[in-house]
């Protein structure tokens, strides 16, 4: 692995994130970030700031998105950008969606995987968590592991750093996930930023949530939990499955195009500055 803070022969450090909502920040909300969301990458983009002089920052992910449409919309804009840093999760949707061809699938991230890392930027991938939420999703998680098996190979294969999600005992918490179970809640994004961070060996001082032991649910209370979670959202889920229709249908990237991260203040501070 190249040193992270290693600039481009411009003198550029720059960091391109790449996938679907993992990275585009669902589940962490902002009122004034762009898409409402906030998210581990921008959080890993604001350390890289002020640990190091000149990042630049463009994500590219937006919810929903399968690997077909990281390959084709995602990946050309991001090698045009010449990264230093490129962060890839990519392929969770096409694990939930019926009848997907996971040999195919597999082979098609391997491609991608394989430009990216042409590159000679650090690139980093990640496993899927293996999300027990309901026996509803059950039959998808052995698509998950070999979803994750294979990641971990190709992390080895192409010289890639491994953030392995799956093995992050804190998110066994309920409180680490968004009300629809298969986002990270506003703590779990800080978590993976932290691992992120680690992994590439940059300073930051986010620290785990420190909750109180979970209460106890009666048998009631868990039934009408489940009965709102599958109201709320496992039934629009597959709703929005069966008529071919996703969430990021109407939405653009959230930084298309590299921002200068500022080293005090932010994405925050950028988004002010620019609103002036």
């Amino acid at each position: 692995m190249r040193d992270v803070f290693a600039a481009d022969q411009n003198g550029r450090r720059r960091f391109v994130a790449l996938g679907d909502s993992f990275t585009e920040g669902v589940g962490d909300p902002s009122a004034v970030l762009p898409n409402g969301v906030r998210g581990w990458a921008d959080r890993v983009a604001e350390k890289l700031a002020k640990a190091g002089p000149g990042w630049e920052y463009a994500n590219l992910a937006v919810r929903s998105k399968r690997l077909r449409h990281v390959i084709d919309e995602q990946l050309e804009p991001a090698l045009a950008m010449e990264p230093t840093l490129i962060t890839l999760y990519a392929g969770g949707n096409d694990i939930l969606d019926f009848g997907t061809d996971m040999e195919s699938l597999l082979h098609d991230y391997e491609r991608l995987v394989a430009r990216l890392a042409r590159t000679g930027a650090t690139l980093v991938l990640f496993t899927g968590f293996d999300v027990k939420v309901s026996a509803v999703l059950e039959p998808f998680r052995k698509r998950n592991t070999m979803y994750n098996q294979r990641v971990r190979e190709l992390a080895e294969k192409y010289g890639a750093v491994l953030v392995d999600y799956w093995c992050f005992e804190a998110y066994h918490d309920p409180r680490m996930w968004a009300p629809d179970r298969l986002h990270m809640s506003k703590a779990g994004h800080k978590y993976l930023a932290a691992k992120v961070l680690d992994q590439l060996n940059v300073p930051h001082k986010i620290s785990p949530k420190q909750w109180d032991p979970p209460t106890r649910m009666t048998l009631r209370e868990w039934e009408r939990k489940q009965r709102r979670w599958v109201n709320d959202w496992v039934l629009p889920l597959f709703g929005r499955k069966l008529r071919g229709v996703t969430l990021g249908d109407t939405l653009s990237p959230r930084w298309p195009e590299p921002v200068k991260v500022p080293k005090k203040g932010g994405l925050r501070k950028l988004m002010e500055e620019t609103d002036k």
